[in-house]
């Protein structure tokens, strides 16, 4: 009987161990100005301040050391346990793994009225686009009609400046 109830408990142990996931994160420690990180493994949804399965290193952001047992990071990786952006990013940085960075994504949602003005920003955008577009061929034709006119004028102030300096060219001769 013994036997059975200790073989349940083996049984249900190891059933429950495979349902949680493990997650590789940073527990702060250290003074309210000057903080220090410890690197440990934990459930996925625990808080990392409280109890960890075992902390496997540690990093000090304002030095950027990084002091991390790498053969117990690979370990608990190669067991298919999980890693935050930001310890992923670090163990990349300092060459424990060979992986590529991650580019943390914000997930900030748009309030109802800030995408409104977005639209109307956009709408406003796109109608000055199309009156811009629409103006441009008559601001064309009328460029062109009124070329041919700028033309004439230009030839008839010719003649009159040659006479002009017709006139002063004889008074300085004179003088």
């Amino acid at each position: 009987m013994v036997r059975i109830g200790l073989l349940i408990a083996v049984l249900a142990i190891t059933d429950r161990q495979q349902r949680i996931m493990l997650t590789i994160k940073l527990s702060k420690l250290g003074k309210k100005n000057h903080k220090l990180f410890r690197v440990i493994i934990t459930e996925k949804g625990r808080d990392p301040y409280g109890h960890a399965l075992e902390v496997l290193g540690s990093y000090d952001q304002y030095q950027k050391k990084l002091q991390v047992k790498n053969d117990r990071v690979t370990y608990w990786l190669s067991k298919g346990a999980q890693m935050t952006n930001t310890i992923n990013n670090l163990l990349v940085t300092h060459g424990v793994i060979d992986r590529e960075k991650i580019v943390p994504k914000k997930k900030t949602k748009t309030s109802e009225k800030r995408q409104a003005q977005r639209k109307a920003k956009a709408d406003k955008q796109k109608e000055a686009e199309k009156a811009v577009a629409s103006e441009t061929p008559a601001e064309e034709t009328l460029e062109e009609e009124i070329k041919p006119e700028e033309e004439v004028v230009k030839e008839e102030i010719k003649p009159e400046e040659e006479v002009v300096k017709e006139e002063i060219k004889p008074e300085e001769t004179a003088a």
